[in-house]
């Protein structure tokens, strides 16, 4: 049988409001780590994005990887979910149907799992697979900022439950991540708009700053990919960080920072992998660990 001529097509509209909902949602989803604590330069802060950024590697992997030797899903759901994405990125194809197909094929399995869970799990791999794989260099950077009496967040397209443990166990602010309902404490398999990634992190970062007074012209972010000049372009200070080649030719023709705390051989094995691993596996699985909707 034929695909369907009557099958719906999502709208650009429908994708710059999911963008918004997905931002806004990350934004009011967002806990102060430090709550206690008043800064001493309020208007401003700094944004980092967590994979490649942060942490070496794609943060949703080593994620995904735990929970999968703990059983909490299968091989061939992890699998199926990683293929329909990369071969929908590899063919070159952007149709929001295909998409909205292969983030509903992931969705499928958290469903019915309990926030309580995947927050314990996470926990525990944190520590044994994401601890060692911190970048000294961008935790310095991000140590610099609180030490000026700052607040930093990690902006990010991994499950919010994720970024708040990583922010948390740095001693950061709080966390921005991809935020997906849930009914008394058990996921129901939806998100919120859609993964924070792209257009949606910089929704989330100007809804943030709104809610905290924040003056974004002197705020920083770092990033190392070019997905996320609409997070780089909203601040006064952005800065590339390991940066893909895009970014690299973009940070150098607009003065900005640039640091890269990988060795040669790292950084080139990151420009042919990063696509397709991280990808995947952020595209795929990251839609299936996402994550909770914070009510109140």
């Amino acid at each position: 049988m034929g695909p369907s001529t009557d099958r719906r097509r999502t709208s650009p509209t429908d994708l710059r409001n999911r963008s918004a909902l997905a931002g806004e949602a990350a934004a009011a989803a967002a806990e102060v780590e430090t709550a206690l604590t008043v800064p001493a330069d309020p208007h401003r802060a700094a944004f980092f994005d967590v994979d490649n950024t942060v942490v070496q590697g794609a943060s949703i992997f080593h994620l995904a990887r735990g929970l999968h030797r703990r059983h909490f899903f299968t091989t061939r759901e992890i699998l199926a979910a990683a293929w329909k994405q990369a071969y929908f990125r590899m063919v070159g194809v952007e149709d929001p149907e295909h998409v909205a197909e292969a983030r509903a094929s992931a969705l499928a399995f958290i469903s019915g799992h309990r926030v309580e869970e995947l927050e314990e799990l996470g926990s525990e791999i944190f520590e044994e697979a994401m601890a060692q794989r911190i970048w000294p260099g961008t935790r310095a950077l991000a140590q610099l900022h609180l030490d000026q009496g700052q607040r930093v967040w990690l902006v990010t397209a991994a499950p919010v439950e994720i970024a708040r443990i990583i922010a948390h166990r740095l001693g950061l602010t709080g966390a921005l991540g991809t935020v997906s309902e849930h009914v008394d404490g058990v996921y129901t398999g939806r998100l919120v708009g859609q993964m924070l990634h792209g257009a949606a992190k910089g929704e989330a970062v100007r809804a943030l700053a709104e809610r905290e007074g924040l003056q974004l012209a002197r705020c920083a972010a770092y990033s190392d990919s070019y997905n996320d000049l609409p997070m780089l372009n909203l601040v006064g200070d952005p800065c590339a960080v390991n940066p893909d080649s895009r970014l690299r030719e973009h940070a150098r023709a607009n003065g900005w920072r640039i640091r890269d705390y990988r060795t040669g051989r790292k950084a080139a094995r990151a420009g042919l992998l990063a696509a397709g691993l991280a990808g995947a596996a952020t595209g795929g699985v990251a839609a299936g660990v996402a994550i909770r909707r914070r009510v109140g």
